[in-house]
């Protein structure tokens, strides 16, 4: 019974990943095929996203937090440590509807910053720990199963699954962060018909946003998977 149980939980575990695998690559391709073609639809209001980021911090009050570029692509994000908003160079040059969306989101985090946001602050206070863990995880994970199968000591396979069950938590706390930065940039460009005049570019900037929060979801849940996966192995072969 307890063989029957345990092919049972590999197999679930196994069928779990690969369904979020395939859903988590077809998210990506979704929000990247989005983002590319809000990209090309220039801002009627002609504004780069520097522009639309140093506008949301003012009018949010605002005034000790620096927008800067940074290299990459999509590499944009709110650094809480030095407070800055670092925009990379097809958001911080671009006057897309795609940049000014994604200047909008990091700046929401600005805001959740200056304001306190419970659930930024946790996050915030998580990632040093979160840090270690993930470390942890990249030895401890391999390491413990071979020592699990081959002289049967759970002990380094439970260490990895306590690292990864933080990393996982992290990612599900991570969501609520992403969603109301996302709340916070949409009703700030909804009322400012200066930097999006149309409802059609609204629109535009809140279905591009919300591609972007369902890569969040779809890593958050393939966090979970990775580690209902391991401790199947872990309980199923102590058992």
């Amino acid at each position: 019974m307890n063989h029957i149980a345990m092919y049972i939980g590999y197999n679930s575990a196994w069928f779990l990943m690969i369904v979020i695998a395939i859903v988590s690559f077809i998210v990506q391709w979704r929000f990247k095929s989005k983002f590319n073609q809000y990209a090309e639809m220039p801002l009627l209001s002609g504004l780069s996203g520097q522009e639309v980021a140093e506008r949301m911090l003012r009018d949010n009050g605002i005034y000790d937090v620096e927008v800067i570029s940074v290299e990459g692509e999509l590499t944009d994000h709110y650094n809480p440590e030095n407070k800055t908003v670092n925009l990379s160079p097809d958001v911080y040059n671009s006057r897309s509807v795609a940049s000014a969306a994604v200047a909008a989101h990091e700046c929401g985090h600005a805001v959740q910053h200056a304001k306190a946001y419970s659930w930024l602050s946790l996050r915030s206070a998580m990632v040093p720990v979160i840090n270690v863990a993930s470390t942890l995880t990249q030895w401890t994970l391999f390491i413990g199963v071979l020592l699990l199968f081959f002289i049967h000591s759970p002990y380094v396979l439970a260490m990895g699954v306590a690292a990864l069950a933080l990393v996982t938590t992290f990612s599900f706390i991570t969501l609520p962060v992403e969603f109301d930065a996302s709340r916070r940039a949409l009703a700030w460009l909804n009322n400012n018909y200066t930097v999006m005049q149309t409802r059609e570019e609204h629109e535009q900037a809140k279905d591009a946003l919300w591609w972007a929060a369902m890569t969040y979801v779809v890593a958050a849940l393939s966090a979970l998977a990775t580690l209902l996966y391991y401790a199947s192995l872990l309980f199923n072969r102590r058992d």
